[in-house]
């Protein structure tokens, strides 16, 4: 194949809500350029994109497809991304690479949650946007409905480029408001050229004015001229449209029917004539936040946005070309380690289509297997010395433990596990060494499950979810002295020892040993193991079995036997005074408190602070968000044991639009009443 030029290449990310068409656009692209003889459908299980088993079995968008499709010229590199909020790392890795971002919406819903995450992380990551409003032809479909909304959420730089000819109430076709012309569809989605029809004149001419006007706003030239009644030429809104697609002053918006094919031929057109390559920026972000030039003919580095853990072909890591021109057989530098990696063969990748090529230029998207040591995130360059920016990741707090249904399955857990973690920087593992238990993180229910699945069907281990246990602790309330003596006689020497010690609260979190003992009558050799009798105790406290903390005991009195007594006989005098001792000094449990700020829309704060309370949250502060109109920050502190399920009920709550944090910061005594069930629970596992 051929080395394309990076003028001609475009990077394109399909965003939006799920079930807005994304994936069928990308297949009527895919099919409408000849790349693909059939149009994959994800609900009949033959998308070119969602291939996976899991996202055929759901039937639904679980990871970012790629396809590259030669147009008039151009290739577009497009990147299908899921719309469900579980698998918005995808999305971030998208979000990196493209360089330009197509928003689809459904013309019969309008603009949903999924439609303003999107816009609002494209915009984050500063990418020019475009909106293709999808089912146009739908009966319920209101096109002008669907624009002014638009309007009224993004801005007025939203310009239509098509929209719906209408005839006897039914989409006929659509009206090129740049081109002057009206398009109707043939069966592969070719448009037919015809002049603007009588009746729909009216309409044509309402929404060219606002074309117009959002033409004009590109510079001032073109304003003058709007303003002066003069007429603004065919090539200066070409022109104007694509400068203001780089600069983001206008955001073209086209509409048609991908499943039908109706629009694409237009979008596709636009896209390649208009849409932004990979130097329109001017420059990359290096790690470090500066910038970093883009040379289409200096030295090659490409970025690792995506691993994929193929059991069968390996580690495949998909890459950016962000400078040079990068070859198979080059050897680059990891600036991660320094360690030389060599790029034996190179692939465009359309679904799971691999195709080797030669060569890839500044800007293609491409994929290397078999690399020893790279992944997600790392950056490759002649030089070694170059780093770009990551992906910028969402971070996971939904915590669920992990348990093999086979015994002797927890190091295939542990390989397995290590794979996904690979391909899925969304994805968190540790295990407690408190609980014992494996804990799994994630974007929520249905992210964690579907890892699950694949770590049984790649890798054969076969993984059951649990809750996560709360790491309680116990502690005192009240200071209070007691014996403890150990004494044994069994032939030989026997055991003896005597100590008197005084517990109280402590200030620092472990055990605070102290002695004043006065003339000798526990020697001062055997003072460690004391220490090391009532350290070994913490381990297990008296009320429901968790760790001790802020523990303060002196060691004030005692006895000792100058045959029987030794080490182990004062630790276990020792434990017989903290077994005997620390019930009497009103012990209580604790629980693990954790900071939580909660991001979310002005108009649902009450429901927020609402739900905390029942979680026994204690409300911090509420302000306004910086740089996110019509949305609050609440900040609350709330027990650990009351977050568990918080990921799903907070996108119930805010229909999607909330986000939060929430880290342990420290711990709180446990209600009366709740610490009850909780030591109740304790004994009967024990």
């Amino acid at each position: 194949m051929a080395l394309i030029d990076m003028k001609r290449i475009r990077n394109i990310a399909l965003l939006g809500h799920s079930g807005s068409g994304k994936t069928s656009l990308a297949e009527a692209m895919l099919y409408v350029s000849g790349g693909s003889d059939r149009l994959g459908k994800t609900a009949e299980g033959n998308s070119n994109f969602d291939y996976d088993p899991e996202s055929v079995r759901r039937k639904i968008s679980i990871s970012a497809g790629f396809a590259p499709i030669n147009w008039k010229e151009s290739k577009i590199n497009v990147i299908d991304t899921p719309g469900h909020p579980g698998f918005a790392g995808e999305v971030s890795q998208a979000l990196r690479v493209a360089d330009s971002a197509v928003i689809v919406i459904d013309a019969r819903a309008g603009i949903e949650v999924g439609t303003e995450l999107a816009w609002d992380r494209a915009t984050a990551a500063g990418l020019p946007k475009a909106i293709f409003i999808n089912k146009f032809d739908d009966n319920e479909a209101r096109f002008a409905k669907v624009l002014d909304a638009l309007h009224e959420q993004f801005g007025r730089k939203i310009c239509p480029i098509t929209i719906p000819m209408i005839k006897d109430g039914e989409v006929c076709g659509a009206l090129d408001l740049v081109d002057i012309e009206a398009h109707a569809f043939d069966d592969k989605g070719q448009h037919h050229v015809h002049p603007i029809p009588d009746e729909s004149k009216e309409s044509f001419e309402h929404f060219r004015e606002m074309l117009l006007e959002a033409v004009a706003g590109t510079n001032e030239d073109l304003m003058d001229k709007y303003f002066s009644g003069e007429d603004i030429s065919h090539m200066e809104i070409c022109n104007a449209i694509h400068e203001g697609i780089i600069h983001g002053d206008i955001v073209p918006c086209f509409c048609g029917c991908a499943t039908k094919l109706w629009g694409v031929w237009t979008l596709m057109d636009s896209i390649a004539e208009s849409f932004p390559r990979h130097s329109a920026k001017g420059n990359e972000v290096s790690a470090d936040l500066e910038e970093i030039a883009i040379q289409p003919d200096g030295a090659p580095a490409l970025f690792i946005f995506k691993t994929v853990a193929d059991p069968f072909v390996g580690k495949m890591n998909f890459f950016k070309v962000m400078n040079g021109t990068v070859k198979a057989d080059n050897t680059l530098k990891n600036s991660r380690d320094g360690s030389n990696e060599r790029l034996a063969k190179l692939y465009t990748v359309r679904g799971k289509v691999q195709t080797e090529v030669d060569a890839l230029a500044c800007g293609d998207i491409g994929m290397v297997s078999k690399l020893s040591g790279a992944a997600t995130g790392d950056t490759l360059s002649w030089s070694g010395d170059v780093t770009y920016a990551p992906a910028d990741y969402p971070l996971p707090f939904y915590v669920k433990a992990i348990r093999p249904l086979s015994k002797g399955d927890e190091d295939k857990i542990s390989s397995g596990v290590a794979k996904l973690l690979e391909e899925d920087p969304t994805l968190r593992y540790e295990v407690n060494k408190e609980t014992k238990q494996m804990l799994l993180s994630g974007m929520g229910g249905t992210h964690l499950e579907i890892a699950l699945a694949k770590m049984k069907s790649r890798y054969g281990v076969d993984v059951a979810l649990d809750e996560k246990k709360v790491a309680y602790r116990e502690t005192i309330r009240k200071s209070c002295k007691v014996e403890g003596k150990h004494k044994k006689q069994s032939g030989g020497h026997g055991q003896y020892g005597h100590v008197k010690i005084e517990f109280s609260p402590g200030e620092a979190e472990g055990l605070t040993f102290t002695e004043t003992i006065f003339g000798g009558s526990v020697p001062k050799n055997f003072h460690p193991a004391v220490e090391k009798g009532l350290q070994e105790c913490m381990a297990k406290g008296v009320l429901a079995g968790y760790p001790v903390v802020n523990l303060a005991a002196n060691l004030f009195d005692g006895s000792y036997h100058d045959v029987d007594s030794s080490e182990m006989a004062f630790k276990m005098a020792a434990s017989i005074a903290f077994r005997d001792g620390l019930p009497q000094c009103a012990p209580v449990l604790l629980e693990p408190i954790g900071s939580l700020r909660v991001l979310i829309p002005d108009n649902q704060v009450g429901d927020v602070i609402g739900d905390l309370n029942k979680r026994r949250g204690k409300i911090m502060g509420m302000d306004q968000a910086e740089g996110k109109r019509g949305y609050s920050v609440v900040e609350a502190e709330v027990p650990e044991s009351e977050m568990g399920d918080y990921v799903h009920v907070l996108r119930a709550l805010s229909q999607g639009r909330g986000s939060y944090t929430f880290y342990v910061t420290g711990y709180s005594e446990v209600p009366s009443n709740i610490a009850e069930k909780i030591i109740a629970d304790a004994k009967k596992d024990a």
